[in-house]
């Protein structure tokens, strides 16, 4: 299973050079992949995770990129967690000046058999913990007169996500919570942008049986998934002042999957596997 392709950022060195950017799920994945984008380009480093011997080896990697890194183990879930992070990062660093909204998660399974638990921990996680973060980010810009920038990365739901209803949910309140703010916050200086990837081959991949894995290759026009830095490089782009002028928006990073694509995270049903008397009565 391939779990980084490293490539050369379009990006010219030391453009976040005094920026300070906070990657809640920063420890993996890629949230790991955008932050170590952001130590080579210059920038300091907040990064939060639930699993704290993550969180040192990432901060020991973004180190040795040559960040300024400070790590905390929490769930985003916990609103007074997230109020000391933000506390602790204007304390060490004096500001923060991008957040990117990427720890989340989900599990496979029917609409019809999900647990009120399970629904709940989705939900609160994706949503309500992206927002606690949103919300406790912009009262401190608010409050010392600071511009801010967030991205939320959600997910392809234009067509829905069967399977994974929980997290469809969720991203989309996420998306036109988004753009609400957007609006609202445009006084105080503050862009809201989302980044929805497609299937993107990281380690995650792992967390669905075979079947779902063999639906994510097919899951767009293009018939590959998509590598981690194509998700870095437009996580950087959002960051950067060459989106300066977009906010409320989501950037689509997909392969053309929400045109085409048919993912199915636990495989898909006999219910819509192509019948081949019905298909050839049809023609």
């Amino acid at each position: 299973m391939q779990t980084e392709t490293k490539s050369q950022s379009v990006f010219r060195d030391g453009i976040f050079k005094d920026k300070v950017i906070l990657v809640s799920g920063g420890g993996t994945g890629l949230g790991k992949a955008a932050a170590e984008q952001f130590a080579r380009l210059g920038a300091s480093l907040v990064i939060c995770g639930r699993d704290p011997e993550r969180m040192e080896v990432a901060k020991s990697e973004l180190e040795g990129l040559g960040a300024k890194v400070l790590t905390r183990s929490m769930t985003i879930r916990d609103p007074d967690a997230v109020a000391s992070l933000m506390d602790e990062a204007w304390n060490e660093f004096g500001r923060i000046d991008i957040l990117v909204n990427n720890a989340g998660g989900q599990f496979a399974s029917p609409a019809i058999d999900i647990k009120p638990k399970g629904w709940l921990a989705v939900v609160d996680t994706n949503l309500n913990g992206t927002w606690y973060m949103m919300q406790a980010a912009a009262q401190r810009w608010k409050q010392h007169s600071q511009p801010g920038n967030i991205i939320n990365v959600v997910a392809v739901i234009w067509r829905g996500l069967p399977q994974v209803s929980h997290t469809c949910a969720a991203r989309a309140g996420v998306v036109y919570l988004s753009k609400s703010v957007a609006v609202e916050w445009a006084e105080y200086g503050i862009r809201v942008n989302c980044l929805a990837p497609g299937t993107i081959e990281t380690d995650a991949f792992n967390y669905y049986n075979e079947q779902g894995r063999a639906s994510f290759w097919q899951a767009n026009p293009m018939k590959h998934a998509g590598e981690i830095p194509d998700i870095s490089e437009g996580i950087t782009y959002l960051a950067s002042d060459a989106s300066k002028f977009i906010t409320g928006e989501v950037l689509t990073i997909d392969g053309g999957q929400q045109l085409w694509g048919d993912p199915w995270f636990a495989g898909r049903p006999k219910y819509y596997e192509l019948d081949y008397e019905v298909s050839r009565r049809v023609e």
